[in-house]
């Protein structure tokens, strides 16, 4: 009898070891000094040459590019089938809060999927009063803008979407109820300096939009379209697809270059149900991403936590190094990322005001001491082909058929910008400012590409003293290509 209780006691004290043993690993950190050599944090960046580049890029902008904006109305002309350079509608014109913010990471997937924790692993925020709440329960129901500041602290939506210098002001759109889901947090955090995180709230199939009291699917899109980089997160035990998530796939339709899958929480299953879970995801996707090349996928547990013991540690280790050499591309790349989207948004500003002044032009053309304005122009404006609007600026220099808009666009524009209030493109010159399209070809063809040139050759494309000054001797222009 007493050996059957010492036998016992044994084996309860075995049980009890071994469950604080487990408890103890659950809670060994992980070392993140890869995170930090990968994404080169202690390396200072030579932000003197950035912050140079950027004032360029926002001379060339503001002298070459907003007036013709603004002379023919572009920030107006509402056309969604087509969409610019990464980021972009047309229709949108560009700001200074977006042509200075840092490239944007936007965390999409399943609630509980591990979004929240895994900001918190790249951050080191674990077990700090600033980490960002995590649950098996769906725990983040606002859209969270990690940001770069002085201090840590949180910011209203209303704030943000107020607030002309952050890139954030369009967001008004989407009313009060989507604003008092907006929250910013800054912090000063050496990655922040460089990028921003976008964390949103979980997908959750049984819930229909109208629930959440703002268009939720319209908000992600207005995310995906400005994320330089995007992290569709999914649990191994959450790879049904339903509708929502259908939904966000086709939201992703172009941006496949940008899209990266993570198969989080893979810690949690043996090898050979790895491989099984990993060809299921494959399955449910494979309808949903339609595309000759599929995104990558990287496999591991991305959370400030070791990994569970007998698991493929290497494997996931070597994951996790790949997916931040990928983060650290597009920080790297974040200049030249802007300059060819502004060079973008500026050949389609050029096509835009090319399209009005062949309305305006026809519109003249056709006119007569008898004719009837609205009659004539309703004509042209119903069948533009009939007059050759679109295919008389393909002949023009940097311009593609697949940049063209829309000819229904242009019916809309004309409903609200009478043809009467724009002037032809060869009256928009003055003595002083030269003409306007003269100045956005210059930048399209000479300014970006040399501010390019010179960021890719390492010079430093900063204003010269004479830009700076005003003084009178005409100053050598650095930035043209030998």
């Amino acid at each position: 009898m007493k050996g059957t209780v010492s036998i016992c006691c044994f084996l309860a004290l075995l049980l009890l070891q071994a469950t604080a043993e487990v408890e103890e690993l659950d809670h060994v950190l992980r070392d993140r000094s890869h995170i930090d050599e990968t994404l080169r944090l202690a390396t200072e960046e030579k932000a003197a040459d950035y912050v140079a580049a950027i004032q360029k890029l926002r001379k060339i902008y503001h002298s070459s590019i907003k007036p013709m904006e603004q002379a023919y109305k572009y920030n107006e002309l509402r056309q969604h089938e087509i969409s610019a350079y990464p980021g972009r509608t047309l229709g949108d014109s560009a700001t200074d809060g977006e042509i200075t913010s840092k490239p944007m990471v936007l965390f999409l997937g399943p609630w509980s999927v591990g979004k929240s924790s895994m900001i918190n692993y790249l951050l080191g925020l674990q077990d700090s009063p600033y980490q960002l709440y995590t649950g098996a329960e769906p725990t983040t129901s606002e859209f969270t803008v990690i940001m770069h500041g002085e201090k840590i602290r949180s910011v209203e939506g209303i704030v943000m979407a107020a607030d002309s210098s952050r890139s954030f002001s369009p967001l008004e759109k989407f009313g009060q109820n989507f604003l008092e889901k907006l929250i910013g947090i800054e912090m000063p955090h050496k990655l922040l300096e460089r990028v921003t995180f976008v964390d949103t709230p979980g997908i959750i199939e049984n819930r229909k939009q109208q629930e959440r009291g703002y268009p939720f699917n319209d908000v992600c899109q207005w995310f995906i379209d400005r994320a330089d980089l995007i992290f569709v997160v999914f649990d191994p035990t959450k790879l049904d697809v339903g509708l929502e998530l259908e939904m966000l796939f086709r939201q992703l339709k172009g941006r496949e270059s940008q899209i990266r899958i993570i198969l989080n929480k893979a810690d949690n299953l043996a090898t050979q149900d790895l491989m099984r879970v990993y060809g299921a995801l494959f399955w449910s996707l494979a309808p949903l991403i339609n595309v000759t090349e599929p995104p990558r996928v990287y496999v591991s547990s991305f959370w400030p936590y070791d990994y569970a013991p007998d698991t493929s540690r290497e494997l996931f280790k070597r994951e996790e190094i790949s997916l931040l050499e990928d983060l650290n591309q597009v920080i790297e790349n974040r200049m030249e990322n802007k300059i060819a989207f502004i060079r973008q948004h500026a050949i389609r500003v050029r096509i835009h005001a090319l399209l009005v002044d062949r309305y305006v032009q026809t519109f003249k053309e056709k006119m007569s001491f008898f004719s009837d304005p609205e009659l004539v122009f309703q004509e042209i404006v119903d069948d533009p082909d009939k007059f050759y609007i679109f295919k008389s600026i393909l002949a023009k220099t940097n311009v593609s058929k697949f940049d063209l808009p829309n000819r229904d666009a242009y019916r809309d524009f004309f409903g609200i910008n009478p043809i009467a209030s724009f002037k032809p493109l060869a009256s928009q010159c003055s003595y002083i400012g030269g003409c306007l399209l003269e100045k956005i070809e210059k930048a399209i063809t000479n300014e970006l590409p040399g501010l390019l040139s010179s960021i890719n050759s390492g010079k430093q494309p900063g204003l010269s003293s004479c830009e700076i000054t005003g003084c009178g001797e005409k100053p050598k222009n650095r930035y043209r290509k030998n």
